[in-house]
């Protein structure tokens, strides 16, 4: 019987992909929303004024709005931003964020760090950007890390992106991104706590569902896919994710 990614029967295994969903999967919050309070703060903004933008944001998606969509206007709050100082405030925020209790959960940045060991590439796939996900990855040591693109023109965002990384567009990412290393997608692994995330865990042959989201949970139990529950997050979390 050959063994899963042992292409050519011979008992090694052949390295594969791990992809992972950032917030709530691989980390305790939303990056998105804990990076713009940061940011707002860092203004000098009023604590109000991050109030008053997440509450436009969850309207938005109470009111049935596509998550495609409310990622859209969440980067329309980016718009004219220097991408310099965004990359140094993803800096400042990270190494405030990640000091905190909760930040990483600790079973997943462990699933992570194996994948690396064994030689798998690990990708992050996130509605997330760049300020946020390029701290994380280096800390985690992914290879890659796809998220959601702001445009930008000479330096600054224009507050439009080119496609949310939401959604379907992170089982095509995953396709692509098999199919570019030549990787059979049946050897690959994902991790995602969301049923938005069920595209990109339905793409690969060892899907992992994170957390305890109703639909996703449910959608895992008949499809026999393995479950990570417990997410919680003890003191050594950030010595096992620097590691």
């Amino acid at each position: 019987m050959t063994a899963p990614g042992d292409v050519h029967g011979t008992g090694a295994r052949t390295p594969a992909i791990a992809f992972f969903d950032v917030d709530e999967t691989l980390i305790g919050p939303k990056s998105m929303f804990s990076f713009l309070e940061f940011r707002f703060t860092s203004d000098g903004r009023e604590p109000s004024a991050y109030d008053r933008a997440v509450a436009d944001l969850r309207a938005m998606a109470a009111g049935g709005a596509p998550r495609q969509d409310v990622n859209r206007a969440y980067y329309r709050l980016m718009a004219g931003e220097s991408t310099d100082r965004l990359r140094g405030l993803g800096r400042a925020w990270f190494e405030t964020a990640s000091a905190r209790a909760g930040f990483w959960h600790p079973p997943v940045v462990e699933r992570l760090r194996r994948h690396r060991d064994q030689g798998d590439l690990v990708v992050l796939l996130s509605g997330s950007f760049f300020a946020c996900l390029e701290p994380i990855a280096g800390a985690v040591g992914a290879n890659w890390a796809l998220g959601t693109r702001p445009v930008a023109r000479d330096g600054r965002t224009t507050g439009e992106v080119v496609v949310p990384m939401i959604g379907a567009t992170k089982g095509t990412a995953a396709r692509a991104a098999a199919a570019v290393r030549g990787v059979p997608l049946a050897d690959c692994t994902a991790y995602g706590d969301h049923s938005s995330d069920l595209s990109l865990l339905s793409a690969v042959g060892h899907p992992v569902a994170v957390g305890d989201d109703s639909v996703l949970g449910a959608h895992a139990d008949r499809h026999g896919w393995e479950r990570i529950r417990d997410v919680s997050a003890p003191a050594v979390a950030a010595t096992a994710a620097a590691g």
